[in-house]
Formats: C-alpha cells, sequence, structure tokens
C-alpha cells in the first residue's frame, strides 16, 4: 500500500471531516455531509491499521473519529442548558415525585422529636442519663450557643456542609435496606430532642429554638427530602406497582435518587450559610427567624411550582377538567 497517495487521495475528506466537526451549528445538509464522511474516515482508520499502520496517520484518524463521533452522538461535554435544565427541571420533578414520603418522614419526624423533647424537659432525671448532671449545665451555660461560633465562619460553613451531604448520602444509598434510614432518623432525633429537653428544662427555650429554627428549617427538610427519597427506592422493590418489575421500579427510583443527591449539595451548601453567618449573628432573634424562614419557604415554592409544571410536562398530572356548561 501506497501511504503518501492513499493521504494524498483522501486528505481533502479528512480536512472537511475536522472542518465539520468543530462544534458549530450544522445544517441539516452538513450533518448528513458529516455522517458519511464519518463513515468513510472510520473505514479509512481500519484499511491504515490493517495494512500500513504507520503511528502519525493512526493518531489523526483515531482523534478525528472520536471528534466527529461526539460531534455526531452529542458528546459527554456538559453545556449550561443542561446545567439549568437540571435545576428547573430534573432536580425539583425528583423531590416533587418523593413529596409523599419525604412529608411523611417531616411529621413522624417532628412528631418523634418533640415528644422526646417534652419528655426529657419533664423529667430531669433523664437529661443527666443521657448526658450528665454536669454537662448538662455546661450545656445550658455556655456549649450550646458557644457551638455557633467556636470556628470561624467559612470553615463551619464547609464542615456543616460536608457533614450534612454525607448523612444525605448514606440516607439514599441505604435507602433500598430501609432500615438504615430509620436508624439514622432516630439518631437524629434523638439527638436533637435530648438537647432541646435539657435546654428547656433549664428554662432556655427560647435560646435553643431562637438558634436553631433559622437553619434548621431548611437543614431538616434537605434531610427529610433525603430519607424520603431513599425509603421510595426500598419501597419500590417491595411494591413496584403494576406493570413494572421489581428491578425496572428500583431503577426509576434510583435515578431519581441520585438526582436528588445532586441538588441537596446546593440546599445544605445554602443552609450552611445560613446556620454560620446568620444563626450566630447579632440580628435579633426574629429577624434571623424570618430569614431562615424566607430561605425554607423559597426551596418549597420552587419544588412546587417547577417541580408541578415539569410534571405536568411529563404528563404525571392531568389537568383539571372543565365543568359542562349548562345547557
Amino acid at each position: 500500500m501506497d501511504l503518501d497517495a492513499y493521504v494524498a487521495e483522501h486528505d481533502a475528506e479528512w480536512r472537511r471531516l475536522e472542518q465539520l466537526s468543530r462544534g458549530r451549528r450544522l445544517t441539516a445538509a452538513e450533518v448528513d455531509e458529516l455522517v458519511a464522511l464519518y463513515q468513510r474516515a472510520a473505514t479509512h482508520l481500519s484499511v491504515v491499521r490493517s495494512r500500513s499502520p504507520d503511528p502519525a496517520l493512526v493518531a489523526r484518524l483515531s482523534r478525528l473519529v472520536l471528534a466527529a463521533r461526539a460531534t455526531i452522538t452529542g458528546g459527554s461535554r456538559l453545556s449550561w442548558r443542561e446545567v439549568g435544565r437540571f435545576f428547573t427541571e430534573g432536580f425539583p420533578l425528583a423531590v416533587y415525585r418523593a413529596w409523599p414520603w419525604w412529608s411523611g418522614v417531616a411529621v413522624a419526624f417532628t412528631v418523634l422529636t418533640g415528644f422526646l423533647m417534652w419528655w426529657v424537659a419533664g423529667h430531669p432525671e433523664s437529661a443527666a442519663a443521657f448526658v450528665g448532671e454536669e454537662a448538662a449545665e455546661d450545656l445550658v451555660a455556655s456549649e450550646f450557643a458557644g457551638y455557633y461560633t467556636e470556628f470561624l465562619p467559612p470553615t463551619f460553613a464547609f464542615h456543616l456542609w460536608t457533614h450534612n451531604a454525607w448523612l444525605a448520602a448514606q440516607c439514599l444509598a441505604s435507602g433500598v435496606l430501609i432500615v438504615p434510614v430509620l436508624w439514622l432518623l432516630w439518631n437524629n432525633a434523638l439527638n436533637i430532642a435530648v438537647v432541646g429537653g435539657v435546654m428547656i428544662s433549664y428554662g432556655r427555650a427560647d435560646l435553643f429554638f431562637g438558634l436553631i429554627t433559622p437553619h434548621g428549617l431548611l437543614e431538616l427538610t434537605g434531610i427529610y427530602v433525603a430519607a424520603g427519597a431513599g425509603l421510595r427506592i426500598g419501597w419500590s422493590w417491595i411494591a413496584p406497582g403494576p406493570h413494572r418489575t421489581r428491578g425496572r421500579a428500583v431503577v426509576e427510583a434510583a435515578r431519581d435518587g441520585m438526582l436528588v443527591a445532586v441538588g441537596l449539595v446546593g440546599l445544605f451548601a445554602v443552609s450552611a450559610v445560613v446556620e454560620a453567618f446568620v444563626t450566630p449573628s447579632p440580628l435579633p432573634t426574629a429577624f434571623r427567624i424570618g430569614i431562615g424562614a424566607a430561605v425554607w419557604l423559597g426551596f418549597l415554592g420552587y419544588v412546587v411550582i417547577l417541580g408541578g409544571a415539569a410534571a405536568r410536562r411529563a404528563g404525571e398530572l392531568s389537568e383539571p377538567r372543565s365543568r359542562p356548561r349548562a345547557s
């Protein structure tokens, strides 16, 4: 095989293919041309490899074929449009689909935590049994409030962000087993209840709720969403529903769970900023709680509005039928 003659014969086609593979918007005719030239270049690469494997030419044709294939298939390049679609459709839709689960988790968690907090506050001996009498006094005197000012805000925010994201990842990853999610929720409920019960029993309910509410509304909602999405994955294995195999049901729920996991990284970043900068700030308590409530309501509105709209576009919600007019 005369390699120089082969290159001279097909070089114009390869240059044209390279020009079409540069990522610009193509017309329909150019797309057809691109596909045809891609197929030819793939054949040329195969011929060169088998008859005269010149390393430089093989490398050139390999890069050219890969670039053309990426242009035809769309490649794996991340576009801002895809990022925007994730935040306007993918994430809110996944959270919206799982709302019965995380709403149920929120109600159960709140009721359980409230009951345990009431019990600890009404039985001081139980608080001593959990943390010790001296530790309880230190908690009320300085440790609870000092927790929010122990580190510099940026360092504290990063610690909170990674901790909460890891907790959410555990809920989602272990959701198919169900029990580990319930165990994680129980530990968190018990921790909040004991601390809150101790603070209330010493007459510092104002300090406890004034510090935990600004960030806790959004932070706990993120945990509820993660736990609910995780439990939804587990339940899809137990009860896949009509016309679906267990494998398909788990895959669909797990796909939504992955979207939730990525989106919650942003949510916990916001809650960490609130906890590190707003919660310990000298602003009036009502103002700090107002900031936390506004952020929390903003997230709920985001899920309801964008998630509901995405569900309607996907045909998961039926539009309300208009009433028939009286003749």
